[in-house]
């Protein structure tokens, strides 16, 4: 009976130190594969230093070729805008041209409000930057970069927000408070409309 226990009892610790093998194995494999990993997101990030190097000047003046590197930078989980300091503001001036435009911005919201209340679209903020910026420069301002700027202008606290509209349409909303989802739903239907009654609100969102 001893002798049956002793055997039971080693069978035991022969699975387990088995296990713990094993265990160690897939330890040593993860650490491995996260160490491979880790390289070849420094490869893609250099990649990415190197491309921005050598298309400085059209990823500063063409909106979409920015756009694209932008989306490029998001995939390796690179955000050119993180620092005013980093390798990215000082190669592409990033950081000025988005701190440029978030002043424009907020000057072209504060001296709306009293016409619009603190809302406007993102298009009419474009199209209003575009005449300013025409007189003194070349570059394209998109609605990406717009929206952009605007969340980088959180930082300044309550006061700029974006406002969804569905269809990749968005409002900025410049005056502290939260419009609720009807309050969006009633803007939606005065811009698809050009205008909006009691009535026509009743109908449409009841």
């Amino acid at each position: 009976m001893a002798t049956r226990r002793r055997i039971g009892v080693a069978a035991i610790q022969k699975r387990q130190e088995t296990a713990n093998k094993f265990a160690a194995k897939g330890d040593q494999l993860a650490g491995e594969q996260l160490a491979q990993f880790s390289q070849q997101l420094d490869q893609l990030s250099a990649g990415l230093e190197m491309f921005a190097q050598r298309h400085r000047d059209e990823i500063k003046k063409n909106s979409q070729f920015r756009r694209y590197f932008q989306e490029m930078c998001a995939s390796v989980g690179v955000d050119p805008l993180a620092s005013s300091k980093g390798f990215w503001a000082k190669a592409l001036g990033f950081g000025d041209f988005y701190y440029e435009l978030g002043i424009q911005i907020v000057e072209i919201c504060l001296s709306t409000t009293h016409i619009n209340g603190g809302i406007m679209t993102v298009e009419e903020i474009r199209n209003r930057l575009m005449r300013t910026r025409s007189r003194t420069r070349k570059d394209t301002i998109s609605t990406d970069d717009i929206l952009r700027a605007v969340d980088k202008l959180k930082v300044l606290g309550n006061g700029f927000e974006l406002v969804p509209l569905g269809g990749g349409r968005f409002l900025v909303q410049s005056v502290p408070g939260e419009l609720s989802m009807d309050h969006s739903r009633v803007l939606q239907l005065a811009e698809d409309a050009a205008y909006v009654t009691k009535e026509l609100i009743m109908d449409k969102l009841r």
